[in-house]
């Protein structure tokens, strides 16, 4: 259920405990642990850490406090033994400004030359950032497009520096410190980061969480870091865990892909996969990729598309969600007569009915299909992504008219339910100016969704 991707078992402090640390946690429920080192001599324990415990993966890097003494004999030793077959990853490298155990001029040298192995040898990195946040930031925009893919662990930037990161495709953990009473500000980050985007760690045996502060953490406390992640986003512990659990196959290669959902619950709400296909190609959108949200598998061929009575028999009795929402990778309007059918049964049933668009029905359909909604979706939430039509248009990959097409089916949809426009949380869209465009010029409801 649960992958602890930052734990430092080899810590004279689990001398002789390792095996019943590792017990706790499997009783759990962490099906696997990343134990990074932080120089040559504990990324040598983390492998025989790995090589001893079928769960159990190393990274091998050289810490910033430990870069002193950087010399270009360590890469090679750093790439010999991230030839075994349980490394996975580089690090935990990066910068630490708060202790200066090292100059910050070979803390930087150290840091990209490993940065230069992980892509050499097509790994992630594992990134280490304390009181450094401008040189990190800066050395990340310096890879950009590159094949690089790091976590930023115990994440320590900005909201600002969380999206530029995910937007790179970078990966974002907080250990226990969400915990702390005093976290609110780390919270708020960790708010705006998506679930597609973050990763679970205890950072063991340091940042143990409450109620366990002062002891000595370990990856049997992961759980207690998931529930208030869980809390921050509204979300069960359960989808936490699968959604961190796919993001660490994503970027590790720990674990497995699941199989193909046709519905798929997170939090109190229950989504419908219609389809896969779509009229738009949008840039944030995995629907060509992986095309898994949550942990949960989307990715639909046509031919495999099931008819109504498949969905009906797997909503079962909907006043058990907080709603029933038309979603997946696809536009559900594709398959307008499969949502209806749907719909009616959830309606008919007592249930509460969402619609996720990208607002072309009326296009795809050659007809207003907005009348139709009425009592059958209580809620339409379209797809805004920019008040401009031009960035509109390459944000979609849609010719640009398909903007006034959006916002003519909104004004017409909104006499028969609700309705909500969104927009993706891109550092090139102009949310201010969305929301104030959305309340003065439609008068209907507005969200922000934030990119993954």
């Amino acid at each position: 259920m649960f992958i602890d991707t930052h734990a430092h078992l080899f810590y004279p402090n689990f001398n002789g405990e390792v095996d019943q640390a590792i017990e706790r946690a499997i009783e759990t429920g962490v099906d696997y642990i990343i134990v990074p080192g932080t120089d040559l001599a504990t990324s040598v324990k983390a492998i025989e850490l790995a090589d001893k415990y079928d769960c159990v993966y190393a990274s091998v890097g050289i810490h910033p406090h430990d870069s002193k003494e950087w010399d270009e004999a360590i890469i090679e030793k750093l790439e010999e033994l991230a030839n075994n077959k349980k490394v996975i990853a580089i690090g935990e490298t990066g910068l630490d400004y708060y202790y200066n155990f090292s100059p910050r001029k070979t803390q930087i040298e150290a840091f990209e030359a490993q940065i230069q192995l992980a892509l050499k040898l097509k790994l992630p990195v594992i990134v280490h950032n304390r009181e450094a946040n401008e040189d990190i930031m800066n050395i990340a925009r310096k890879y950009k497009n590159t094949n690089l893919r790091a976590q930023f662990h115990c994440f320590a930037g900005s909201i600002a520096d969380a999206r530029e990161l995910v937007e790179m495709h970078h990966y974002i953990s907080f250990p226990g410190i969400v915990t702390f009473k005093n976290a609110e500000s780390v919270r708020k980050v960790l708010s705006r980061v998506a679930i597609e985007n973050l990763l679970l760690e205890t950072d063991s045996p340091f940042m143990t969480p409450v109620p366990h502060r002062g002891e000595r953490n370990e990856p049997a406390y992961l759980q207690l870091i998931a529930e208030k992640i869980a809390e921050t986003h509204q979300l069960t512990t359960a989808d936490v865990g699968r959604a961190t659990s796919y993001n660490a196959y994503k970027l590790f290669g720990i674990g497995m892909k699941p199989n193909l959902s046709y519905t798929y619950q997170i939090g109190q709400s229950l989504y419908i996969n219609v389809t896969n296909r779509c009229n738009a190609d949008c840039v944030f959108c995995d629907r060509k990729g992986e095309a898994v949200v949550n942990g949960y598998n989307l990715k639909m061929l046509k031919s495999e598309e099931p008819d109504a009575e498949v969905y009906i028999k797997e909503v079962g009795d909907p006043k058990n969600f907080k709603e029933v929402v038309f979603c997946g990778y696809g536009e559900p309007t594709i398959r307008w007569d499969v949502v209806k059918q749907i719909a009616r049964y959830v309606k008919e049933n007592s249930g509460n009915t969402r619609l996720n668009t990208d607002g072309h029905g009326n296009f795809i359909n050659k007809r207003d299909i907005t009348p139709e909604m009425e009592q059958l979706i209580d809620t339409v939430s379209i797809s805004l992504n920019s008040i401009d039509p031009d960035q509109y248009g390459k944000l979609m990959r849609v010719d640009p008219s398909m903007h006034g097409e959006m916002l003519d089916f909104a004004k017409k949809a909104k006499r028969y339910t609700h309705v909500v426009l969104t927009i993706v949380g891109l550092s090139q869209v102009d949310s201010e100016a969305a929301k104030k465009f959305v309340a003065e010029e439609l008068g209907v409801g507005f969200r922000e969704r934030e990119y993954f």
